[in-house]
C-alpha cells in the first residue's frame, strides 16, 4: 500500500514524507498489529510504500492505511483517495517494476535500486522483514539489475539528478552549461552526493558542500577533491561549510542543489532574493530542489533573477519525456520474473507438507519394523535390515510420483490448495506441518548475514 507521484499531487507527497525515525516507528507499529507478520517501508522523494505480509486482506488494508495516516500526519480521509493497494502477484509486479525504474518519475533511472537496498537493510536491522519480504526484496534487486544489464532501459531515462540538471541547462548540454560555474550543494546524503559528483564531472569550477553535520560535508568534499575522485577537470576545488554559511555561499553560487531531510524550508524566498540582489542581468541563480518535503520555498519561482526546478516541475517535464522501445522488453522481463517468483513461493508453501508426509511414512515404517521384531525375535540383523530396506523402497516408490507431481501443481496459479488436499488425504497433523515451517524459517533466519552480503555484493556490482 502506498502513494506516489503517479497517484498523488506533490503537495500531498510533501506532507506525507517520512523521516528515518518515522519510518522505523511505522515498521515497529505495523508488526504490532494482528494481521501483519512482516513489513518493510520504501520511502523516496516521490513515493511512500509499505509492503506487508498479512493473514487477512481487508483487516490488513484497514490497519496499514490507518498506520500510514498516523505516521505521515495526513488525515486518513484526506490520504485515502491517493492510496493504491496491490495484493499477491500484483504487489510483486509493482515492486519489480519499481526496481527496474518503470514506475519512476524518470523512467529507467537506476538510483531506486540503492533505495530498495536501504529499505531492506532497515527492515532487517529492525527485524521486521522475515522470509517472504527478504525473498521479495532480494529478488526485486536481482530483477532490477537484470533490467539494466540485459536491456536498454538506461537509454529510456536517467537519474533524477541528471534529469533535473538537464531541465536547468535547457537547450544546452549540461557540460557546456555547467562549465566554470560555482555550485552549492546543500545536504550530504546519497542524492546530494550524486549531484555533487555529477556537477564535478560536468566541469564546474568549484563545489561547496553545506550540511547540518559538518563532518559529513567535509568527508564528501574530501572525496570530490581527490585527484580523479569524481572525474573532475583540472583546477576543480571542493570545500565544506557549516549550514550557517549557506546565505553567503548562495550569493557567490551560480547553481544550488538542495536535498536534505529537513522538515521545514532550508531556503526561503527572501534568502534567495537577497542572494541574487546586485547580480548582473543574464547571470541568474539556478536552483534544483530534490527534497521531499521541499527545501526551497515555492515562492522562489516568482523571484526575479532566480530559476527553480523542483519535484513538481520535474514531474510535469517527465510526463512529456519519450518512452524508449526498451521499456517493453523490461515489462516482459518483469512479467516473467513475477511468474517465476510466484511459482517458487507456491512450491515452497507445499514443502513443509511434503516433508511432514515423508516423516509420517518413516515413522510408520519404523513402527511396523518394531512390531515385526517383537513377533519374530529370532530374526537376524541381516534379515531385519533387508526387510527394512525393502519396506522403505516400497514406501518411497509409492510417495515419489504424488509428491513430485504435487510440487509441480503447487507452482501453478491456484496451486496453494494442493497442500490442503495432501494434509486432508493423509490426515497429517497440522502441528507437525507447522513445526517443519518454523524450522525452515529458523534456518532462513540464521542466514540473514548471508542475505545482507548478497545485497552488498549486488551494490558493488551496480557501482
Amino acid at each position: 500500500m502506498g502513494l506516489s507521484h503517479r497517484s498523488a499531487p506533490v503537495s500531498i507527497l510533501e506532507r506525507a514524507a517520512l523521516s528515518a525515525d518515522a519510518q522505523a516507528k511505522l515498521l515497529q507499529d505495523a508488526l504490532a498489529v494482528e494481521p501483519v507478520a512482516e513489513a518493510s517501508v520504501l520511502a523516496t522523494c516521490n513515493r511512500i510504500e509499505l509492503y506487508a505480509d498479512v493473514d487477512k486482506f481487508h483487516a490488513g488494508v484497514a490497519e496499514v492505511s490507518t498506520l500510514l495516516a498516523r505516521h505521515s500526519g495526513v488525515g486518513l480521509d484526506e490520504l485515502t483517495p491517493y492510496l493504491y493497494v496491490h495484493y499477491e502477484d500484483r504487489a510483486v509486479h509493482h515492486l519489480f517494476s519499481v526496481a527496474c525504474g518503470l514506475d519512476s518519475m524518470v523512467v529507467g533511472e537506476g538510483q531506486i535500486l540503492g533505495q530498495i537496498k536501504e529499505s531492506l537493510a532497515t527492515a532487517q536491522r529492525l527485524h521486521t522483514a522475515g522470509r517472504l519480504l527478504n525473498d521479495l526484496f532480494q529478488q526485486s534487486l536481482r530483477v532490477g539489475k537484470r533490467a539494466h544489464s540485459e536491456t536498454g532501459i538506461d537509454r529510456a531515462g536517467q537519474s533524477l539528478v541528471t534529469f533535473g540538471l538537464e531541465q536547468l541547462a535547457g537547450d544546452e548540454q549540461v557540460a557546456d552549461w555547467a562549465a566554470k560555474k560555482r555550485a552549492l550543494i546543500i545536504g550530504a546524503g546519497s542524492m546530494s552526493s550524486l549531484a555533487a559528483a555529477t556537477l564535478a564531472r560536468a566541469g564546474v569550477q568549484e563545489v561547496v558542500v553545506a550540511n547540518r553535520t559538518l563532518e559529513r560535508a567535509e568527508r564528501l568534499a574530501e572525496i570530490l577533491a581527490q585527484p580523479g575522485g569524481a572525474g573532475a577537470a583540472e583546477g576543480f576545488a571542493a570545500r565544506a561549510v557549516p549550514m550557517a554559511s549557506v546565505g553567503g555561499e548562495l550569493a557567490r553560487a551560480d547553481i544550488a542543489v538542495s536535498c536534505t531531510g529537513a522538515t521545514g524550508l532550508v531556503l526561503t524566498a527572501e534568502a534567495v532574493a537577497a542572494a541574487v540582489a546586485g547580480r548582473t542581468e543574464g547571470d541568474p541563480l539556478t536552483l534544483l530542489d530534490l527534497a521531499m518535503p521541499r527545501d526551497v520555498d515555492a515562492a522562489v519561482h516568482r523571484v526575479a533573477g532566480a530559476r527553480l526546478v523542483d519535484i513538481e516541475s520535474l514531474a510535469e517535464a517527465s510526463a512529456d519525456a519519450p518512452m524508449a522501445a526498451d521499456v517493453e522488453a523490461v515489462r516482459t522481463l518483469v512479467s516473467e520474473e513475477v511468474a517465476a517468483f510466484g511459482a517458487a513461493q507456491r512450491a515452497a508453501h507445499i514443502t513443509p507438507t511434503v516433508v511432514a508426509l515423508r516423516t509420517m511414512a518413516a515413522d510408520v515404517v519404523a513402527g511396523e519394523m518394531g512390531r515385526l521384531r517383537g513377533r519374530l525375535p529370532d530374526l537376524g540383523e541381516r534379515e531385519q535390515a533387508e526387510i527394512t530396506q525393502t519396506v522403505r523402497r516400497v514406501v518411497d516408490k509409492l510417495l515419489h510420483a504424488p509428491t513430485v507431481r504435487v510440487k509441480q501443481l503447487a507452482g501453478e496459479p491456484g496451486g496453494a490448495g494442493y497442500a490442503d488436499a495432501l494434509r486432508t488425504l493423509f490426515d497429517l497433523d497440522p502441528q507437525t506441518v507447522a513445526a517443519v515451517s518454523r524450522a525452515d524459517q529458523g534456518a532462513r533466519g540464521d542466514s540473514a548475514a548471508s542475505t545482507r552480503i548478497h545485497t552488498d555484493d549486488l551494490n558493488r556490482d551496480r557501482s
